[in-house]
């Protein structure tokens, strides 16, 4: 599976992701106004989920919860990271 972003390193997955909930938590409790060094994690003031899709001829059939691996970056490079990652209703909530 890859991330919707072609993340550069498992760092910035786990970053992002750490992001994620945090600012879901924050909503819950009022106004989110979390400011991001990664512009991919706030999008008007609101939290952008880290999602996933299967490539070639395999995709569309993606679990939406449970725990599967990610790899990156994006194919034609080279895979430098793979992660265990976990997701509910389709967003990756933890990385491993």
């Amino acid at each position: 599976m890859y991330t919707t972003k072609n993340f550069r390193s498992k760092k910035e997955l786990k970053l992002a992701v750490e992001k994620y909930n945090l600012a879901i938590e924050a909503e819950k409790n009022g106004p989110v106004t979390v400011l991001s060094s990664m512009g991919d994690v706030m999008v008007s003031g609101k939290p952008r989920p880290v999602t996933y899709f299967q490539p070639g001829p395999f995709g569309g059939n993606e679990p939406k919860d449970g725990t599967f691996c990610c790899e990156g970056p994006h194919y034609p490079e080279p895979h430098k990271w793979y992660a265990t990652c976990t997701a509910k209703a389709g967003v990756i909530v933890k990385v491993k």
